[in-house]
């Protein structure tokens, strides 16, 4: 068995005493013998060690960074890129295109009467927050377009 994990973690539980820990490449979930000062929602690069003698716990042996990640819904509307992407998006599905530099776009073309809905979705998904991880970016920034039903979801550095 693995004693020991390095990678990039998203804290998706925190307590006084607990907190667990998702691999935001693998997918695999860490549940941590005490909490070593973290929040959810934190951003940790770092090393895992399970402990001792079961194995089922483990422990943060290693912190080369912590950081945590801005999620706003913005007043801005999508850009014009943006759009371009929508025209081309059905509704209810997604397209994505990388940014100059860091990040990536996401255009999600919703149901009339469904933006609201959406953005609370996106805004609330532990998969936002692991894929910005991810990324490698600091902030989340959700644009909309009530009239066209266009969701814009920006990873920025």
């Amino acid at each position: 068995m693995d004693t020991e994990q390095s990678g990039t973690f998203l804290v998706t539980h925190a307590e006084d005493d607990s907190a667990v820990l998702k691999n935001v490449d693998s997918g695999q979930v860490h549940a941590l013998a005490s909490n070593p000062g973290v929040s959810e929602g934190d951003v940790i690069e770092g090393t895992v060690g399970s402990e001792p003698p079961l194995e089922v716990t483990w422990n943060l042996t290693d912190v080369e960074s912590r950081r945590s990640i801005s999620l706003d819904h913005s007043e801005e509307p999508p850009t014009s890129q943006e759009r371009e992407l929508a025209a081309d998006t059905e509704v209810g599905e997604v397209s994505r295109a990388e940014r100059a530099g860091t990040g990536e776009l996401h255009v999600l073309s919703v149901p009339e009467g469904e933006i609201d809905e959406a953005v609370a979705d996106v805004l609330d998904d532990e998969g936002t927050l692991a894929r910005a991880a991810r990324l490698d970016v600091n902030r989340v920034e959700v644009r909309t377009d009530q009239d066209e039903g266009t969701v814009s979801v920006r990873y920025l550095p």
